[in-house]
């Protein structure tokens, strides 16, 4: 019987962009590019790894998203998935990390799985707990954080590396998994895989194909809210110490006065 190996991915806007909010305090994503969270190529990563050692497996990349969060969904693709999952709807706008999770535990199981695997967190949100949510809705067990992880005989097995020790876990499948930036570099995508991609199963499913209501989730149902933000002061100039054989002293009394020593 075939693996079947289900990799939840992130469309998020690029790092390195001009963020900012909207009027309902959501992230403005029409004024910066987007793309696959970093995290979630480990995850991929790991996943075709699994794959390549199995006898027979099957990885579905699955996001939710707007329109362009199929762009996450192809380099993922373009890396060695078989095939993908885009939920799309316009009452997603503004879901919390909760009501993602519920949109995801339904689409798994529409999708069927024997292995969950997520980034340990998304590189915009980088909250982090979203795995952990995803396995207590699908009442499956979790196995998080792990910087090596492997699936021999129904049972995934995985390493943890803490500050102080290190720990070998293992689950019995269904499970879910989250995988570090330590579990191993990310692959490139290779010019037959880009041309592959293009021809590899995309299935779109909206709120009403996971028997989800609008209520549940958006901003309507989110557990959690911004109340404000606020843009960051512009930098301003630094003071400049000159040494003319007093440097020490007005160096230690400038960290004085801002209470560092």
């Amino acid at each position: 019987m075939s693996l079947r190996i289900v990799v939840c991915v992130k469309y998020v806007p690029d790092a390195t962009g001009d963020r900012h909010f909207a009027e309902d305090l959501t992230l403005d994503r029409d004024d910066v590019d987007g793309l696959l969270s970093e995290l979630d190529e480990y995850a991929v990563e790991q996943a075709l790894q699994i794959a390549d050692e199995a006898d027979d497996a099957e990885i579905t990349v699955l996001t939710v998203g707007p329109e362009d969060a199929k762009d996450a969904l192809r380099k993922a693709l373009s890396m060695g998935a078989d095939k993908a999952v885009h939920v799309e709807d316009d009452d997603l706008h503004g879901t919390d990390a909760l009501g993602t999770s519920l949109v995801l535990a339904r689409a798994v199981e529409k999708t069927g799985y024997d292995l969950v695997i997520c980034g340990m967190a998304s590189t915009d949100g980088t909250m982090g707990v979203l795995p952990a949510i995803l396995a207590e809705r699908l009442g499956v067990p979790q196995v998080t954080l792990l910087s090596e992880v492997s699936v021999e005989d129904g049972t995934v097995k995985g390493r943890r590396d803490g500050d102080t020790a290190t720990e070998h876990l293992e689950a019995a499948l269904p499970a879910v998994v989250s995988v570090t930036d330590q579990s191993g570099e990310a692959r490139y995508p290779s010019f037959k895989g880009i041309m592959a991609a293009k021809k590899k199963p995309v299935t779109s499913w909206d709120l009403s194909d996971l028997d989800i209501e609008a209520e549940e989730v958006g901003l309507e149902g989110a557990w959690t809210k911004v109340d404000g933000a606020e843009e960051r002061p512009a930098r301003t100039a630094g003071t400049i110490v000159k040494d003319e054989g007093e440097g020490g002293k007005q160096l230690a009394a400038f960290l004085a006065e801002r209470k560092f020593v």
